[in-house]
């Protein structure tokens, strides 16, 4: 039988256990509903600016910015995975790094071989991760979930774009975990650049949009792709940010639901216990009034 002392102990730490993630699931719930308004809203603006994006492709030969286009030999390779920068958010940040180091040994090996994979990770978790493994890590970026807005990751999309428009990579790709709702996130595997031009058959092409270019043509495009490049990596950012509020929520409220379920069971053995001892100081107390007797 367990000794009382101890078993009040750990009730004490268990109780103060369940109160810390308590309070992380509500904290995390709030800014969950802050990231979801932030991704739901900006999900259709994102979808029109990359389907413009993908019906201006045929444009965009002979232009500045048929650069972004160009398909070279798959040489030099620069993956981003996405992570967070604290954990308590389940299998958040682990499903992410395991997939980008598996996709690496299993798409890239001989650029691996050679060393001309890259990765730049956006997080906290990821840097570690590839840092302690010996990847060749490029960069990385920490910072951009304290304040994540589409100023502060302009300047990653436009190091982004200038790394490929100088060909020091010729592909760039995300790795991030897309939301849908806070039990439920979709890891994701998405080439930023060169753009990904769709495929249009013979009789799809009566269907292309046409467009009439005012001031002109390259104005436009030289505005436009930048900034539609810009917000597909905030996009990306999003729904990370998002993802990561949902996994740390569930993680905290099972948390809290596995703290509950130890109380219980504690509880129902500390009076036991109580039970035991009271028991035996009255057998001793008779034992004792018998032996007097």
């Amino acid at each position: 039988m367990p000794n009382l002392k101890e078993v009040r102990t750990r009730i004490e730490s268990v109780n103060s256990t369940r109160q810390i993630t308590s309070a992380m699931k509500m904290v995390a719930a709030s800014k969950l509903r802050k990231a979801q308004n932030a991704i739901t809203t900006m999900r259709p603006y994102a979808a029109k600016l990359r389907e413009l994006l993908q019906n201006l492709s045929g444009s965009l030969s002979n232009t500045n910015q048929d650069k972004y286009t160009v398909v070279r030999p798959e040489e030099s390779i620069l993956v981003i995975p996405v992570t967070s920068n604290r954990g308590l958010c389940g299998a958040f940040n682990t499903n992410v790094m395991r997939y980008t180091a598996k996709m690496i040994a299993e798409n890239y090996p001989s650029q691996l071989a050679a060393g001309k994979v890259s990765v730049y990770p956006i997080g906290k978790k990821g840097e570690e991760f590839f840092r302690n493994r010996k990847y060749n890590v490029t960069g990385s970026n920490i910072h951009v979930f304290d304040q994540l807005n589409f100023g502060t990751v302009s300047p990653i999309a436009e190091q982004l774009m200038g790394m490929f428009e100088e060909a020091r990579y010729d592909k760039i790709i995300f790795v991030y975990n897309q939301f849908r709702n806070a039990g439920n996130q979709v890891l994701t595997e998405e080439q930023f650049l060169p753009i990904a031009l769709p495929a249009v058959d013979e009789d799809e092409r009566f269907n292309e949009v046409e467009y009439i270019f005012e001031p002109g043509k390259q104005a436009i495009i030289d505005v436009l792709v930048p900034r539609i490049l810009k917000m597909q990596v905030y996009k990306m950012l999003l729904d990370s940010f998002a993802a990561e509020h949902g996994a740390r929520m569930i993680a905290m409220h099972k948390a809290t639901d596995n703290a509950s379920e130890m109380l219980k069971e504690l509880k129902l053995s500390y009076n036991k216990a109580r039970q035991a001892a009271i028991t035996k100081e009255i057998l001793e107390i008779v034992g004792g009034a018998n032996a007097l007797g």
